[in-house]
């Protein structure tokens, strides 16, 4: 089943970007490749991306550094600061490009049990409606986010 952007919703609705799709995986399996740095570097990011890791504590208020490189040589730095870790039902996190970037967003991932399956949504609140505006026009978010889960799904089916 391939990735879906769903309509925004409540008082959020020009700010957000929520992402969704069912994984042939148990969520404990979902959830362990999405806070494992081993794991994580071979799937992160849109198609012809590769992530390096320089840090992962998946706690809250933990942080997890790390720097996208782009299939053209630029390198995207990324920090996630961890505020709630249940695994293996959600994470919340703040998404930014460095500490105290002005365009960070709040993010909460959900990895739902559908018995053998896993439905994850990715729902990712920017500050404003201009800023989540920025990063769909700048960065092709929507379709970064939808690659992204296409190759964690790639990947757990080679896990698998």
């Amino acid at each position: 089943m391939s990735a879906s952007t769903t309509p925004p919703h409540g008082d959020t609705a020009d700010r957000e970007i929520v992402t969704t799709r069912v994984f042939d995986a148990p969520r404990e399996l979902v959830f362990k490749v999405w806070t494992d740095p081993e794991h994580i570097a071979r799937w992160w990011g849109p198609n012809g991306f590769t992530t390096t890791t320089q840090k992962m504590t998946v706690e809250p208020g933990g942080v997890w550094e790390f720097v996208m490189h782009g299939p053209d040589g630029t390198d995207y730095p990324n920090r996630i600061r961890f505020i709630e870790v249940v695994e293996p039902e959600r994470l919340v996190y703040i998404h930014g490009g460095a500490e105290n970037d002005p365009n960070e967003f709040h993010t909460r991932v959900t990895f739902e049990d559908l018995g053998g399956k896993t439905r994850l949504t990715m729902q990712a609140v920017f500050k404003t409606a201009a800023g989540r505006d920025y990063v769909v026009r700048e960065y092709n978010a929507i379709e970064g986010g939808k690659q992204t889960l296409e190759r964690l799904a790639q990947y757990l089916a080679e896990a698998a």
